[in-house]
């Protein structure tokens, strides 16, 4: 048999027996965009050629009077033989009543469900825990969203304080569960970390379970975590009895130790300090809220101070006459009232070294800042004060429906109360302070005079 030369052209109207020289000789009719070779050996295979020379593997057949066509692969890149067998397989297929294509594309979902299934499984509770962070911090305050920083810090940090000696931060107590996957975040393991935890540093390691439930409770929310965390994983009965029940604060002060704690603060080195603690008390902010006051946030004129409320977003409260007379005795360094002594442009940073020498000095150990506020209210009992005033002047939410919706107290009617608390507290002291009422006498009667 004579053997076809190179140039000779290939009948494509015949099926024939692929070999790589009949392909190599494969080429387009000029009238055409792309041919097709049929071969001879495995149903449906075909040899596609285009206008450009590109030559592939296809298989074409018929299924339910429609004709279905498959590209195989680049025929540099597949052996004949592999691609009959490929031809045969897709043939077995359609004998099946499938259609390939659509086989193939189930494939591939099959194939990118696994791969994000996988992906999703390798998230750990550390990568969720950032997620979770960016999310919620435009509905946290600074302080908390710190809080929660400081709750999964590394630790190993050089600084000089807080740190009991030991010269560096400890890792944050959610800090052992970062590197696990939020899939293995099971009962069992939030259970194990308890019961660490709660030997450790009880009080701080129940803060962490109740924020690590938050956090819980927020990817079973999620659409990318809610497959694959457990929401009931730090609510067991073992991890709730590791950390025990939060014990009720109690430190307060007593109206009898009014004048003690008083005298003991005003003899800080500190006047800053000293007028701080003062005006915690006797309005009955949150520690931060007053630490963040700025000389822009006192109106002289109408005698008001807006704090910075984490709950309504600002509040006005009086600016009664004593505060007012221990905040225009502060030298104005930079914007913040309560300015740090060291930081150019900062506020104090922590006044709990102050509180702690001041008390021991009184006799008080124990009382906390957060105690001042909580004094606050349980002082104003004696005066009777009305509990929705007590609330508007501290910024807690209303409690009840009457307080809720239909109480409005302008500022002028929150003075009349607030000045008695502050005339009241500074009486007990046994602080010679005059009432605005008493000045405003003295001044009349001197004219008369």
């Amino acid at each position: 048999m004579v053997r076809p030369s190179k140039n000779q052209a290939v009948d494509l109207s015949q099926a024939v027996d692929l070999t790589a020289g009949i392909i190599e000789r494969l080429s387009c009719p000029g009238d055409k965009q792309q041919a097709f070779l049929r071969d001879s050996k495995a149903p449906g295979l075909r040899v596609r050629v285009t206008a450009n020379g590109a030559k592939s593997f296809v298989f074409e057949a018929k299924l339910d009077r429609r004709t279905i066509r498959r590209t195989i692969g680049d025929v540099r890149a597949w052996r004949i033989d592999a691609a009959r067998a490929e031809a045969f397989r897709l043939r077995v297929a359609m004998d099946g009543g499938n259609d390939p294509r659509e086989l193939a594309r189930q494939q591939q979902e099959a194939r990118a469900e696994t791969a994000a299934q996988a992906k999703k499984d390798a998230i750990t509770v550390g990568d969720a825990w950032k997620v979770y962070l960016q999310a919620r911090k435009p509905n946290w305050g600074v302080r908390h969203y710190a809080d929660h920083e400081k709750l999964a810090q590394e630790g190993g940090k050089i600084i000089k304080r807080g740190t009991r000696g030991t010269g560096q931060t400890k890792p944050g107590p959610l800090h052992p569960l970062l590197s696990m996957k939020l899939s293995d975040l099971t009962p069992d393991a939030v259970e194990a970390w308890s019961a660490q935890q709660g030997q450790e540093r009880k009080t701080y390691g129940r803060l962490a379970w109740r924020c690590l439930k938050a956090f819980i409770t927020w990817c079973s929310e999620e659409p990318d975590y809610k497959r694959i965390v457990d929401p009931e994983a730090a609510k067991t009965r073992k991890t709730r009895d590791a950390f025990g029940k939060a014990g009720k604060k109690k430190d307060v002060l007593l109206k009898e130790q009014l004048p003690a704690w008083f005298t003991a603060v005003k003899a800080l080195p500190s006047p800053t300090l000293s007028a701080y603690l003062q005006t915690l008390l006797v309005i009955g902010a949150r520690r931060g809220e007053l630490l963040a006051l700025k000389w822009a946030d006192i109106d002289e004129r109408w005698k008001s101070i807006t704090i910075r409320d984490k709950v309504e977003g600002d509040r006005q409260i009086p600016l009664t006459p004593y505060v007012w007379h221990l905040i225009s005795a502060l030298p104005r360094v930079n914007q913040y009232v309560f300015a740090s002594p060291v930081k150019e442009k900062a506020h104090l940073s922590d006044p709990n070294g102050g509180m702690t020498d001041a008390c021991i000095a009184a006799g008080l150990e124990g009382l906390t800042l957060h105690g001042l506020r909580r004094s606050f209210k349980s002082l104003t009992e004696w005066l009777e004060i009305p509990a929705g005033v007590v609330a508007q002047i501290m910024g807690h939410k209303p409690s009840a429906t009457a307080e809720k919706h239909y109480t409005v107290r302008p500022l002028d009617l929150l003075r009349v109360h607030h000045e008695r608390i502050e005339a009241w507290m500074l009486e007990q002291a046994g602080i010679r302070f005059p009432s605005p009422e008493a000045a405003t006498e003295t001044a009349s009667q001197t004219s008369q005079n």
